[in-house]
């Protein structure tokens, strides 16, 4: 019996370059990404209009993206900025090319 291999995301939301940030975890980045640029769901990301994806990072385990995540959030502004600006300096949206909002 095989185990189908799973994929966790960890990704940072924006609004705008240096703006608010929202952090989350999830197991389709794609529809997430959906969700969020369509505002489809009530809270944070939607009341600060959280449309762009910045950052992001997978993994296998669903405790390790969580684990991450959980870090992440006690982290200071300053590093997350960082940590963003390291891969995507001009905080483009790393979804922006995606067909799923079509």
């Amino acid at each position: 019996m095989f185990k189908t291999q799973h994929q966790y995301y960890l990704y940072i939301l924006s609004n705008k370059y240096n703006g608010t940030l929202y952090i989350g975890v999830t197991n389709n980045l794609e529809r997430r990404m959906f969700e969020h640029k369509k505002k489809i769901i009530e809270g944070f990301s939607k009341r600060y209009d959280l449309t762009n994806l910045v950052h992001f990072e997978t993994f296998q385990y669903i405790n390790d993206a969580i684990k991450r995540e959980k870090n992440m959030k006690k982290w200071k502004r300053a590093w997350k900025i960082k940590l963003i600006q390291e891969d995507n300096p001009n905080w483009s949206d790393l979804a922006g090319d995606w067909d799923v909002y079509e």
